[in-house]
């Protein structure tokens, strides 16, 4: 279990009812294990509460080796353990949004909190063929925004969507994540922060096998 992840959370998951969190965040219910399983970013995740454990299963069924180049980012486990928490019932309202949009975002994502997409502009700046190469293995579909764009579903109620400018002789190349607008419903800004810098560290590192 990540460090980040106190045990609280895992108490706090203990106390609700599994069919009440299957049904608000479309995850399954493993009553043999007792865990949870929900894909996240086209990985399956495996929450266990009661051992305070998350595990990260491979295509085969294996479990993910902590060390391989693949895994996501830790900020994900973090990520799933709140989803399962706080995720509401609703529907996508299909309308992005920036986390400047998000009640108290412009305050809080600067500074410390700013978004790391810098990450993504010094990879792939004057390589946009190589970005859609990266978004596509990393299982994005592609949306008509910017000089690029590609949604991903990170988790069922979660779609990200990353856009991309490529650098021109005026401009330099830009980035920017946006997101469903029910995720202020869903979560609270320091993980939407997590998420966020996940996903960007994530994007710019060595691609998913």
């Amino acid at each position: 279990m990540p460090e980040l992840i106190d045990r609280i959370f895992f108490d706090d998951l203990k106390k609700q009812s599994p069919e009440d969190v299957c049904k608000r965040t479309l995850s399954s219910w493993n009553q043999v294990e007792r865990c949870y399983e929900i894909t996240v970013w086209n990985q399956k995740c495996v929450i266990n509460p009661e051992q305070y454990k998350i595990d990260w299963i491979k295509e085969n069924g294996k479990e993910e080796n902590k060390d391989r180049a693949g895994e996501l980012h830790e900020y994900f486990s973090l990520f799933a353990i709140h989803y399962l928490l706080t995720s509401k019932e609703i529907n996508l309202s299909e309308k992005w949004i920036s986390e400047k949009d998000i009640p108290g975002g412009s305050t809080f994502f600067r500074g410390p909190h700013e978004v790391p997409t810098n990450l993504v502009t010094q990879k792939f700046s004057k390589q946009i063929d190589k970005f859609k190469e990266r978004c596509e293995a990393m299982h994005g579909t592609p949306i008509k925004m910017a000089d690029a764009a590609y949604k991903f579903i990170i988790a069922p109620r979660i779609p990200v969507a990353l856009l991309f400018w490529d650098c021109d002789e005026d401009f330099p190349a830009e980035a920017k994540l946006l997101y469903d607008k029910t995720i202020i419903d869903h979560l609270a800004l320091d993980i939407i922060f997590a998420l966020a810098v996940g996903f960007c560290e994530q994007f710019a590192g060595e691609a998913i096998n």
